[in-house]
């Protein structure tokens, strides 16, 4: 590394700790949904053509941010991904910077993503002279969607784009710890739909009626034998049923039932496998019940497959700085990103951040969920290090 850099192992000076902790204060209190994040894009947009970026857009991929900070020298690039958006959940807190928004969160840690990558962006900024290469910024939209990132791959943000990274803070794994891996590290995430048709009547009156309600029934126990008979026991998949909306009255025999749900696994391959085998179950079932089941995939994300040079490289720099105890194993985790996408694309790294709270554990995607704010700085030092050697050429 260049010797005119200021080494991001050394603590953070106290500017940049105000800055970290007012953006995600400021970004926590006023969240806002999947590609609605005009508010979010404007304010990141605000402060990053402070840095008088080399390029700054808006409304790339519906509403995000790219900015493009070009070193002294030509190099490598680096794209460093945020993801923005909040959830349609209610805050459960009594802190001064509590969400703003009536049903409205950031009960992930987008927040936190945010606040980090655009300190970042002012570090690189101030270094210009110091590293060869181009860093670009995504701040993404609908991550929770599973629909932004594809838009800004289809968009243009990794033209001329080497190599990623991004992270995740995660409420169960303690601050001054970080989580990298080769390989999968979380699953595809998969929304489907099936609605069964058949044909509604009097409750009384079977014999002319078909029930959507039975077939439903035979479905849902069908689609469970998909992971119990149809899967490895070594290959890891979840399928969960989590609605099931159908009928109006107790009296009267449906004539539609629609389930939803979700699919999880690490494997590719095995995940297109079993959403056609989803299709075939539900449409052979009504069928030999007189009614019909439309499969919908509603939104798709594939697993997040890690780089394992890219990784070996994050974690060896992760080490240097917190302390190789520090960078610990984790098994992947069921979860979703659709961070995968651009993984897909071009080779990176994703990683877990420590930022569990103290007292009792927290959930993600819950009202109460919450951070330890002490994991700004160690996200800063990590991310900014992490960059500065994904820049320098093999």
């Amino acid at each position: 590394m260049p010797s005119e850099l200021r080494h991001p192992a050394a603590e953070v000076d106290a500017a940049t700790a105000e800055h970290l902790l007012t953006h995600r204060r400021e970004l926590h209190a006023a969240p806002e949904l999947s590609f609605k994040e005009l508010e979010t894009a404007h304010y990141i947009a605000e402060r990053l053509e402070a840095l008088a970026p080399d390029r700054l857009e808006a409304a790339v991929g519906g509403t995000g941010v790219v900015a493009d900070i070009r070193g002294a020298r030509p190099g490598r690039s680096v794209l460093v991904r945020a993801d923005m958006d909040g959830l349609p959940i209610q805050e459960a807190s009594d802190l001064p910077f509590r969400s703003g928004r009536r049903g409205v969160m950031h009960a992930c840690g987008h927040d936190v993503h945010m606040a980090i990558a655009l300190e970042v962006a002012r570090a690189m900024s101030e270094q210009r002279a110091g590293f060869s290469g181009l860093v670009r910024f995504a701040f993404q939209p609908a991550e929770e969607t599973a629909g932004g990132a594809k838009l800004m791959i289809d968009a243009g943000v990794l033209d001329g784009v080497d190599r990623l990274i991004g992270l995740h803070v995660w409420s169960q794994l303690p601050v001054g710890q970080v989580c990298v891996r080769p390989g999968a590290i979380m699953a595809s995430a998969d929304w489907f739909t099936l609605t069964v048709r058949g044909k509604g009547g009097h409750g009384a009156i079977p014999e002319v009626t078909v029930d959507a309600v039975v077939i439903a029934a035979q479905v849902v126990t069908a689609l469970q034998t998909l992971v119990s008979r149809e899967t490895s026991p070594r290959s890891p998949v979840v399928v969960t049923l989590g609605s099931i909306h159908g009928g109006t009255a107790f009296n009267v025999i449906a004539g539609e039932v629609v389930i939803e749900g979700t699919l999880r696994t690490f494997d590719a391959q095995l995940r297109d496998r079993l959403l056609q085998r989803m299709a075939e179950l539900g449409d052979g079932i009504a069928r030999a019940m007189r009614g019909a089941c439309e499969f919908q995939l509603r939104s798709a994300s594939p697993p997040v497959v890690n780089d394992a040079s890219i990784a070996s490289l994050v974690a060896g720099t992760a080490g240097a700085i917190l302390g190789e105890d520090a960078v610990v194993p984790f098994e992947p985790l069921m979860v979703g990103e659709d961070f995968s996408y651009f993984l897909q694309a071009r080779p990176g790294c994703f990683f877990l951040l420590g930022g569990a709270p103290e007292g009792p554990p927290v959930g993600h995607h819950t009202a109460e969920f919450r951070i330890d704010e002490r994991c700004l700085p160690i996200g800063f030092r990590v991310m900014t290090a992490a960059v500065l050697r994904l820049l320098e050429p093999d």
